[in-house]
C-alpha cells in the first residue's frame, strides 16, 4: 500500500526544524543502525522504547533524516488537552489516547495505517525509570496485525540522558550526548497476540543490550546506567512500584475531579 498525496502540511515540518535545531544546538551524535528497516512508503506501527520523555522527537528526527517520513504518534489525552500543545498535536496528526476509553484512538491508528502513515507507538504505556525494557501492552501487535501492515521494533538509547521521569537533568548535561537507535526488522506476527507481544518484548531487549555494549560512554555509576550493569538507576522492583504510586495518584484526581 503506498502512501496517499495529501494536501501540504505546514506545522509538522516546521516541529521538525525546531527539533534539528534544538538538537543540533545540544550537538547530539546520533548512532543509527538498521534505518533501512524504515519503509519507505505504505503504513507501519513503530513500537519504541521508552526510557525518556524525548523519544518521540528522536525516532522522528533518525526518521526524518532516513527517508523524510513523518511518524504520527499515538499520545495520552492529557497532552492534547493543553490548549496550544495540543492544537499542535491534531495539526500534525497524532492520535489523542484515552486510557479509560481507547477505543476511538485504535479505530483512528487503524485507519491511518491503512492510509499508509507511520503510527508511532510506546507498548511500555509509560517512561520506564529502571531503563529496562518493561511489560508491553498487547495494543502495538494488535494495530499492525488488524491493518495488516510491518510492525518495526525500535530501541533508542542514551535520549533519557536527555528528559526523563524522576530526574531533573541540567543544561549543560545535554550537550554532546550519544544517542544511539536500533531500527529492527519487521517482526512476524501470528494469531496470538499476546506470544507476539512477548517476542515484541524480547526484541526490543536484545537490541537495547547491544545498543548498551556498543554505546560509546561507559555508564558505570551513572544515574543514566541500568542497575544491573552498574549504574544508579533504581531497580525494575522500585520502578514498579514508584509507577503503582504515580497510577494511584493520578486515579485519586481524576475521583476528585469527578466528584466536584
Amino acid at each position: 500500500m503506498s502512501t496517499p498525496r495529501r494536501r501540504p502540511e505546514f506545522t509538522y515540518p516546521a516541529a521538525v526544524t525546531v527539533g534539528r535545531g534544538l538538537f543540533t544546538f545540544w550537538r547530539l551524535k546520533p548512532i543509527v543502525a538498521g534505518a533501512e528497516n524504515i519503509p519507505a512508503e505504505g503504513g507501519a506501527v513503530i513500537a519504541m522504547t521508552h526510557f525518556g520523555y524525548l523519544e518521540f522527537a528522536l525516532v522522528e528526527w533518525a526518521t526524518w533524516r532516513h527517508n523524510r517520513r513523518r511518524i504520527r504518534f499515538m499520545a495520552k489525552k492529557p497532552v492534547f488537552d493543553k490548549a496550544v500543545v495540543g492544537s499542535l498535536m491534531r495539526s500534525m496528526r497524532h492520535i489523542s489516547v484515552d486510557m479509560t476509553a481507547g477505543a476511538d484512538a485504535y479505530a483512528s491508528a487503524v485507519a491511518a495505517l491503512r492510509g499508509g502513515e507511520l503510527i508511532g507507538v510506546f507498548p511500555e504505556a509509560g517512561v520506564s525509570a529502571s531503563f529496562t525494557v518493561r511489560e508491553l501492552k498487547t495494543g502495538a501487535v494488535r494495530l499492525a496485525a488488524e491493518a495488516g501492515v510491518p510492525l518495526i521494533p525500535v530501541a533508542v538509547w542514551g535520549g533519557q540522558r536527555l528528559m526523563t521521569k524522576g530526574r531533573k537533568v541540567r543544561m549543560r548535561e545535554r550537550f554532546g550526548v550519544p544517542v544511539s537507535f536500533a531500527f529492527g526488522t519487521p517482526l512476524p506476527l501470528t494469531d496470538d497476540p499476546r506470544a507476539d507481544t512477548e517476542a515484541l518484548r524480547t526484541e526490543l531487549e536484545s537490541l537495547v543490550e547491544r545498543l548498551q555494549v556498543e554505546y560509546p560512554v561507559d555508564g558505570t555509576g551513572q544515574w543514566w546506567q541500568p542497575h544491573h550493569l552498574g549504574g544508579g538507576a533504581m531497580t525494575p522492583e522500585d520502578s514498579a512500584v514508584l509507577e503503582a504510586e504515580i497510577q494511584a495518584e493520578r486515579a485519586a484526581r481524576r475521583a476528585a475531579r469527578s466528584q466536584g
